[in-house]
Formats: C-alpha cells, structure tokens, sequence
C-alpha cells in the first residue's frame, strides 16, 4: 500500500514517513506543493496526506485537481486550521477525511486504516486467500494456515506487492519502487535477500512460499 505525504514542515514529515514505513506502508514525500501535485497525478498512490498551507500549489489546488483528474486515491487533510467551516469546506473539496494538528499518531493510523475500508482503492478486500497463505493488508500480516510468519516490514511488503498482483510477473525495478518509494531504490541482490529469509521463515513453519522466478523478467505467485 502506498501513501504520499505532501507537508511543509521537515519534522513532521519526516516523523510520519518513519512511523508509516515501520508499520509496512510505501512511502513518499514532498514538502513542495508544485512537486506534491506532480507526483500524485503521475503516481498509484492509494492514500494522500495532505497539508493545507504549501508553498508553490496550496492543497486545496492539490485536492480539485485530483478529483477533476478522477484519481482513485483516498484523501486525508492534515491541517492546522482547525475551524468547522475549514472541515467542512475540506471534505466539500473532496476529501475523505480532515484531522486537525496536533494530532496522536494511533488517531491517524486508526484513520488511515478506516479510509483503506471505504470502497475499493487497488484492491477489493483486506485479505488475499491463495491456497494455505492468508494476507491481512489491514494488520500487514502474512498468515501460514494461521501461522503468523513474523515478517518485517521489507519482507511484509515484497509478498503484498506480489499477493496483489498475482497472475502478474513483477520486475526488480517495480519491487523496488513499491518497498522503497518512487524516489528510492533497492538493488536487486537485497530483494532476492529479503525474499529468502521470507522463504525461510515459512519453511520454519512447514510451508513453501509459492513466490517463483521467470529468469529475465521478475518474480510471480504461483497457486490459485
């Protein structure tokens, strides 16, 4: 799942994209509002956090011109204007949800994962089936016939990308932005590390990971 911040303040930004990356989300951000509306325009993002007051493109801009452009992203405002008038003229915009600052991290995960709830953003469900194997995209979780396997986040994000798009073969390259960011990158050698430790931690509980390789092209989830 990936989410986009679009705020002007470094700290908090900063703050938010350690705290989010911990819990197993992809994330990028800006503090720029020009930058900001060019890369949720071009990118899949499936959540926006988005600061009100920015420099170059304010996030009201930001917000019209992702409805217009009829982008299938869920919207968070993230602002100081506490003010009802502000609320109710944020979510007349278009947005899905307004939280004012300050604000606790636990409200805004709560938030996050109600938004993910509402409809369909790039997937249907909250959890993907394929054989004995269960994902919890909400709890960011990969069961074994009920097993918690216990990955870390990096671990955790390779199998969704990959669970979310099965019948699909996915390159390095798209792994790399999905565990990474747009901005990021991760060689290919430390995918194929955090996918054998994943190999392993399911083995340690009696099952193979059904994640197989086209040589030349990327990875794919075998199974139905």
């Amino acid at each position: 799942m990936k989410i986009l911040i679009i705020e002007d303040s470094n700290s908090l930004r900063r703050s938010l994209k350690v705290g989010l990356s911990n819990l197993g989300f992809t994330v990028d951000d800006t503090g720029d509002g020009s930058e900001g509306l060019s890369m949720v325009l071009s990118g899949d993002y499936s959540l926006l956090i988005l600061d009100l007051m920015l420099p170059s493109v304010d996030g009201t801009s930001i917000l019209k011109a992702l409805r217009d452009a009829k982008k299938d992203i869920r919207v968070l405002i993230l602002s100081a204007r506490d003010l009802t008038e502000d609320k109710i003229q944020g979510l007349l915009n278009g947005a899905d949800d307004y939280l004012t600052k300050p604000f606790s991290f636990d409200e805004l995960h709560v938030r996050l994962l109600c938004l993910m709830r509402r409809g369909s953003l790039n997937i249907n469900d909250s959890k993907i089936t394929i054989g004995q194997f269960s994902l919890d995209l909400h709890l960011k979780q990969f069961h074994c016939n009920g097993i918690d396997a216990n990955f870390t986040p990096n671990e955790y994000k390779l199998v969704e990308c990959l669970f979310t798009n099965q019948g699909k073969v996915i390159s390095p390259e798209k792994l790399s932005e999905y565990l990474a960011g747009q901005y990021d990158a991760i060689a290919k050698n430390s995918i194929e590390a955090h996918l054998s430790t994943a190999r392993k931690k399911v083995r340690a509980v009696g099952y193979d990971l059904p994640i197989r390789t086209k040589r030349g092209f990327g990875y794919f989830v075998e199974g139905n």
